[in-house]
Order: C-alpha cells, then structure tokens, then sequence
C-alpha cells in the first residue's frame, strides 16, 4: 500500500510517519484485503490536531476518517478507532451481503462533470443558462441491489450515490436526506 503523509504548515517528522504506516497498515490490513493507498493529512485548527485519513480500497471504495486532540499522536488514535471502526462494519456488511451474491458487482462507465457555479453578485441576466464545465472524468456505475448501495454511500461518506438496480435493472439514486433517514429515488 502506498502511504502519503503530509502536514499543513506543521512539520512531521520521520517518527510520526512510521507510526503511521505501521498503525494504519495493521489495522487496513485486518479488515481489507488490497488497499491501494492511504493519504494522511495533519492540520492544527486553533490548539487541536487535526488528522484526516483517506484509505482507497481495491473494491472502489474509499474509507474516511477524522480525529482531533490537543497532541499530534492522539488525533492520529482517534482518526484511526474511527477507520478501523468504518472497515469493520464494511467487512461485516461485505460477509452478509456476499452470502446473496454469487457473482462480482458490475460497473458500468459514464461520464462525470463539475460544473462552476455562478459568483456573481449582481442583478444581471446571464447570458447563456448553460453551465461553465470545471472538468470531465470517466466514472463507473456499479450494479447494486439497493442495501448495498446503501452501505456503500455510508461507508464512502458521500451523500448521494448513483447505482444500478440489479433488481429492476434501471439507474437509481440514494442520497442522505437533512433528517438523517437514506432517501430512495426509483424512478418507473
């Protein structure tokens, strides 16, 4: 696995940085079987640290974790309890949802955009209603059943997330609503 660790305006040192690879390669190692690589970010925010750790898995998924403390080595603990707490319940979830699946999840590529939004201040009409496209990545779909989609979008953190039904064989979204609830958009 491959490791980056880096400081925002704070020195780490080379001890820091083989705590790091030996802690989280322990506990990334237990529950995932080929992460690819991990990115470790420290900050200070006011007198706290800061450690933001991002684990890429070979299965797409990306693991995140985020731990603060008033010393660098303890806001390195709190970020890894709450990794390996993400990775146990992904392998868990995994086991439970394998015993249903005979074969490996299907991905279907797209296309992905960002689009800029519009900082201007003023009144004015703009000129054309179509958005200004930031960037354009190729994306893949997989083809879930709603559960896993559902696992998936948690244990990634994200928001919303596009799947394929494999039930219905139709492109659906689950998103996390303001409430806290997981929405369902099927569409007919």
């Amino acid at each position: 696995m491959r490791y980056q660790v880096s400081g925002k305006q704070i020195d780490i040192g080379e001890s820091l940085q083989t705590h790091v690879q030996g802690e989280l390669g322990g506990i990334v190692g237990k529950y995932a079987e080929r992460p690819t690589d991990a990115q470790i970010v420290f900050s200070k925010s006011a007198h706290e640290f800061v450690c933001e750790t991002t684990v890429h898995l070979s299965t797409g998924l990306t693991a995140q974790a985020k731990g603060r403390a008033t010393e660098i080595y303890a806001a390195f603990d709190n970020c890894t309890e709450k990794m390996e707490k993400q990775l146990r319940r992904y392998k868990r979830r995994l086991k439970d949802h394998h015993k249903d699946r005979s074969e490996p999840v299907e991905l279907s590529g797209a296309s992905s955009y960002i689009l800029a939004t519009d900082n201007a201040q003023d009144e004015t009409e703009p000129d054309t209603l179509q958005p200004i496209i930031v960037a354009e990545m190729q994306t893949q779909i997989p083809s879930l059943s709603v559960g896993e989609a559902v696992m998936q979008m948690e244990i990634a953190g994200a928001p919303v997330l596009v799947f394929r039904n494999e039930g219905k064989n139709g492109l659906n979204v689950v998103y996390r609503r303001d409430d806290g609830n997981i929405g369902w958009i099927d569409p007919q």
